[in-house]
């Protein structure tokens, strides 16, 4: 059986949320395991919420997450940027080794394989030589460095991104690009909230577009059309932060086994008020092969 037909994450019909106020609305996807998707959308879209909801750290108010392929620990989520201290002396060793916590635990040790594992993750991101560092005294572009090496160490067949691009000068960007261009050829799922569309457009086949409610999903270059960015433009500025969920028919929808070979998105809108459509796309996940090295595991 082709693997990219497998499901790695199944949402139904599927609403996020905070206080009972939906953020997400209705979305329904199937994401085959190997998948490298692009979620986009304008500012406030839900992007972020997804991926909190994927990482189990928002319950769903509606619907259901499904990671039916997904092995136990198996899951890598990188949030924005934020949760590490600065102030705090820590080291840069101390903060990637901390990829290691599904191996050692809270309080355990780690073995001369596992500082030998952390300086090669270190050396892969380009920061070998910087183990000692105190973690406040990098660069933006070097502690997202950093935080990709303590990700690779989680060796993870699910990796969640959001905003890894953001702030960051260019030359990181696309060294970063690469790291995730690497996982993705070792056929590992990656989502990644992306700003740039041109980036989208040179490195992501498949793309997810979001605007509070699932806009479309499909290849990227029939998902990021101009009409589909006005509509997504649209749903953004009619949307009602203090709205109530709304309740519509359960759409199920599921990835036929040469989906690979024959991509397709669908948009179907379904009006609850005046300016505020939910299109539910009928998802086919592409996952284009791609010329590139993978990167070792380390």
């Amino acid at each position: 059986m082709n693997r990219l037909a497998l499901p790695m994450i199944r949402l139904d019909n599927l609403t996020l949320g905070y206080d009972r106020h939906p953020a997400v609305h209705h979305l329904s996807a199937e994401i085959p395991a190997g998948a490298l998707v692009a979620v986009v959308g304008p500012n406030g879209a839900g992007k972020s919420t997804l991926l909190k909801g994927l990482a189990g750290e928002l319950r769903p108010i509606g619907g259901r997450i499904l990671l039916p392929e997904l092995p136990a620990g198996g899951l890598a989520y990188m949030p924005q940027r934020g949760e590490i201290d600065h102030s705090f002396p820590v080291s840069v060793f101390d903060v990637v080794a901390m990829g290691l916590w599904h191996e050692i635990g809270a309080f355990g040790g780690v073995s001369r394989e596992q500082r030998r594992r952390v300086r090669a993750a270190l050396e892969a991101v380009g920061m070998a030589g910087f183990e000692s560092r105190p973690i406040g005294s990098l660069s933006g572009g070097q502690l997202q460095r950093a935080r990709f090496a303590r990700l690779m160490l989680q060796d993870a067949p699910l990796i969640l991104l959001d905003e890894p691009f953001a702030a960051i000068d260019s030359r990181t960007v696309d060294d970063l690009v690469e790291l995730i261009l690497g996982w993705h050829d070792e056929g590992r799922t990656i989502l990644t909230v992306v700003h740039d569309l041109e980036q989208v457009r040179r490195h992501f086949p498949t793309a997810l577009l979001l605007s509070r409610e699932p806009v479309a999903f499909g290849p990227t270059a029939e998902v990021l059309t101009p009409e589909r960015l006005a509509r997504a433009r649209r749903l953004s500025e009619a949307f009602d932060e203090h709205a109530h969920e709304c309740h519509i028919e359960e759409l199920t929808v599921a990835v036929a086994p040469d989906a690979a070979a024959h991509p397709h998105a669908h948009d179907h809108g379904h009006a609850h008020d005046e300016g505020h459509g939910h299109a539910h796309p009928h998802p086919a996940a592409h996952t284009a092969p791609r010329p590139r090295r993978g990167l070792p595991r380390h």
